[in-house]
């Protein structure tokens, strides 16, 4: 039984470790973290783009308002394929700011 099953059962029982084990333990405990924290990364660095239709609604603005945003520098869309596209963490952080 590992270290890992026996804190898992809950079970009230006192252990003798060996360093190895200790080791073996403080091992699997940093590579479980490490894994979780590229997880919530890498799913933070995928960037959404919304078209302009979906980030005025998220904004509640007109669409000329975005065009006027644009203008100004406030929120400046990406251009792709002729299209305009805003990211989302832009529109996160002009929500956040109100």
């Amino acid at each position: 039984m590992s270290i890992e099953d026996i804190i898992h059962s809950g079970a009230n029982v006192s252990i003798t470790v060996c360093a190895d084990d200790l080791i073996q333990f403080a091992n699997h405990l940093v590579k479980t973290t490490r894994e979780e924290l590229e997880a919530v990364i890498s799913s933070k660095n995928e960037e959404a783009y919304k078209t302009p239709a979906e980030a005025s609604e998220i904004l509640h603005v007109d669409k000329s308002t975005l065009w006027r945003w644009a203008k100004i520098g406030y929120l400046i869309p990406i251009e792709v394929g002729g299209k305009r596209l805003y990211k989302q963490s832009d529109i996160n952080a002009i929500l956040r700011k109100n």
